[in-house]
């Protein structure tokens, strides 16, 4: 499935999330799609790209890491519920995805930021605070190929490759 699409699907479904580890599982899903998009593009995205498109994948690798799976399997994202990431099959539109993931993670952190602020549950409020700063670090990478790619253009367009 198209990257586009997949993040559409992500931003869905974080919108009809209600409860606080449905939330948690979102912010999950979404740091598997910086993973899986990162990886993507340092593997077939456009060479100059290719460092940056790395250090997404590995941040959002790291994103993915702070959560807590066990309270996460406990909430209905288990091998019979694969992130979305997985099903990741194409990048058609390298900035449109990029955009889309970066509206995401703000959206997840803004939605943690709900969630942080109305537990009484330490454990769920540290979740919610390290899951926070994973998406901010997401989102600065997801930057830094925006502004790479910015470049790129640029130079295509002057006639300079």
């Amino acid at each position: 499935m198209d990257a586009v699409r997949l993040i559409a699907a992500g931003r869905h479904a974080l919108a009809r999330s209600g409860a606080a580890w449905d939330i948690v599982g979102e912010a999950w899903q979404a740091q598997a799609l910086a993973q899986g998009l990162g990886g993507w593009l340092a593997v077939t995205g456009p060479p100059e790209l290719r460092p940056e498109a790395r250090g997404l994948g590995e941040a959002g690798g790291r994103g993915c890491g702070v959560l807590d799976r066990a309270a996460l399997r406990g909430e209905g994202i288990t091998p019979a519920h694969p992130p979305r990431a997985a099903q990741l099959t194409e990048v058609t539109d390298v900035r449109q995805a990029l955009l889309g993931l970066q509206a995401l993670l703000g959206e997840v952190g803004i939605a943690l930021v709900g969630v942080a602020c109305a537990t009484d549950e330490e454990s769920l409020y540290w979740q919610c605070i390290e899951s926070i700063d994973a998406a901010d670090e997401s989102s600065d990478r997801v930057r830094a190929i925006l502004r790479r790619l910015a470049v790129r253009e640029r130079g295509s367009a002057s006639g300079v490759a």
